[in-house]
């Protein structure tokens, strides 16, 4: 990987050096549910950044290690959401250039929903379906975002399911029924 950005605010850069030695800390345990970890922290600080190709390799190094179901799930929606904005900003550069990361995250959401079927707490699948049906809408892709919202919501009728999303974000899901 090549070096990392530098960044002009203090609090970016203390945040930045924290990620890189939460990393090194991780890699010397020899624990790759840690590796991963802190390949995620990482990876989030460099999307702060707007670095988003040393978040989205960060990402993939930390897919690889990751180690559990919800461990994985929780990369791959990290991963969506920074393909999600990669796609944005290189559709902003050239028109069409974006089409192949929102491909990889299509790709990816479709693996996530998969496994969010048996990740530990039903009330984050809600929270994962969720997430990936707002991805989903902002791609165009409408079917598949109201078809994950139809689940979410049938899995907050379960009981102890209403306690699944913050209130805030029931408001977005009459939005794609709507348009």
């Amino acid at each position: 990987m090549n070096r990392s950005p530098l960044h002009a605010d203090p609090a970016t850069r203390d945040a930045l050096c924290e990620a890189i030695a939460a990393l090194e800390v991780a890699q010397a345990s020899g624990l790759a549910w840690a590796v991963a970890e802190a390949q995620l922290g990482l990876a989030r600080v460099y999307t702060r950044m707007g670095a988003l190709g040393f978040a989205l390799a960060l990402l993939e190094q930390g897919l690889a290690s990751a180690q559990g179901l919800d461990q994985r799930v929780e990369l791959l929606c990290e991963r969506i959401s920074t393909l999600a904005s990669h796609a944005d900003q290189l559709e902003a550069q050239f028109a069409g250039s974006g089409r192949a990361a929102r491909e990889n995250a299509r790709d990816h959401i479709f693996e996530a929903t998969g496994l969010a079927t048996r990740v530990a707490d039903p009330r984050w699948e809600v929270k994962v379906l969720l997430h990936l049906s707002d991805v989903l809408d902002r791609f165009g892709d409408r079917d598949d975002a109201v078809h994950l919202q139809t689940r979410a919501l049938r899995l907050m009728q379960l009981p102890g399911g209403e306690s699944a999303v913050d209130p805030l974000q029931l408001a977005s899901l009459g939005r794609l029924a709507d348009g």
